[in-house]
């Protein structure tokens, strides 16, 4: 899933000083899981954001909606009736949401309440953490199923490096170095003459570098 989390509450009420009455957009997807982005954070935002202002004496007028996703047309359609009837949307979807709000109604201000900063998952209650790095052409099999363009820091596909000490990356006590959790699995299993074996070079050019990426489903497209 995508993980997100809220920007400062001073950012927030920066973006949105000079508006009398606002659209604030959640939304039931990635951001919700990982509460950040859900109709209940929506409704908590609203009402830091009022009672800010109220401090201020600027009350300020914001309506809740969450829609299913931010990322489809369909959903962002949804509010096509109501979006000129305010000055400006904050949304709380990931970095998709305002994108697709801006690209549906161009004529309308949008503004991000969340910063995204990866694809993972729950590790424990309250904690994510990144495992994929989106670069198009997964290799995780040639390493037990552990990723290391996203986990390692140096995003080495030949680790570890000579910065690793006692399963910990050097970055930081707290980080550990994928490449040793790799060799230790590997060794466990008695295959780590895996890591000997002669493989191509990792296709890169599905990655970030070309652009934005397209995936077509030729079968379902219209």
């Amino acid at each position: 899933m995508i993980i997100a989390d809220r920007k400062p509450i001073s950012e927030i009420l920066d973006m949105v000083k000079e508006y009398k009455k606002i659209l604030l957009l959640g939304c039931k997807g990635c951001v919700t899981v990982c509460n950040i982005g859900g109709a209940k954070e929506v409704g908590i935002l609203a009402s830091i954001i009022k009672i800010a202002r109220k401090k201020e004496g600027n009350p300020i007028e914001i309506h809740e909606k969450t829609v299913e996703r931010q990322c489809d047309p369909e959903y962002v359609d949804i509010i096509r009736d109501i979006v000129e009837d305010y000055e400006a949307v904050l949304t709380m979807a990931c970095g998709v949401g305002p994108q697709f709000l801006s690209e549906r109604y161009p004529d309308t201000r949008v503004y991000p309440a969340v910063n995204t900063t990866s694809f993972g998952g729950s590790v424990r209650h309250g904690v994510w953490e990144e495992r994929c790095a989106g670069c198009g052409t997964c290799v995780v099999h040639y390493y037990d199923g552990l990723c290391p363009v996203a986990r390692c820091a140096k995003n080495l596909l030949n680790g570890p490096c000579g910065g690793s000490s006692g399963g910990k990356c050097e970055i930081s006590k707290d980080t550990e170095c994928i490449w040793d959790t790799i060799v230790m699995k590997k060794i466990k299993q008695g295959r780590l003459n895996d890591l000997l074996i002669n493989r191509p070079a990792k296709d890169w050019r599905t990655a970030k570098d070309g652009g934005p990426r397209r995936s077509i489903r030729e079968d379902i497209a219209i």
